[in-house]
């Protein structure tokens, strides 16, 4: 005889609602995904550390960490890197207090918002 109890879960499927964002608030998803991956991309191209730095070998922490010397960011770096973290956070707050949200059920947003951010997928 099993002595554990029996755990039924009930799995409940919506059929997913259509929301008919307005345009503008959808070019500033659209722009906000950009920005984000000329972010990443920028980030990831430039050396690891802000400032001209020596190398260094870390083996006293949970994992072996290693970095080579850094020649720092030059200005024009930095800058780009700056006006493309401002724009990000001007979208994002765009986006999030957009007068749409206040037209959506506070019971909808969170799917509301995740369907805003794969809109684009849809469409490909």
């Amino acid at each position: 005889m099993n002595s554990h109890p029996k755990i039924e879960q009930a799995y409940h499927c919506r059929v997913a609602a259509t929301y008919d964002f307005p345009s503008d608030l959808l070019a500033g998803q659209e722009e906000l995904h950009q920005v984000r991956a000329e972010l990443l991309a920028l980030l990831k191209r430039l050396p690891w550390s802000v400032e001209p730095l020596d190398g260094f070998t870390d083996d006293h922490g949970w994992r072996k960490v290693e970095r080579p010397a850094s020649p720092g960011w030059t200005p024009d770096e930095q800058a780009e890197v700056e006006k493309l973290r401002e724009r990000e956070r001007e979208l994002a707050v765009f986006v999030t207090c957009h007068r749409f949200w206040s037209e959506v059920a506070a019971t909808d947003t969170v799917e509301a918002r995740m369907t805003l951010k794969h809109v684009q997928e849809g469409e490909a």
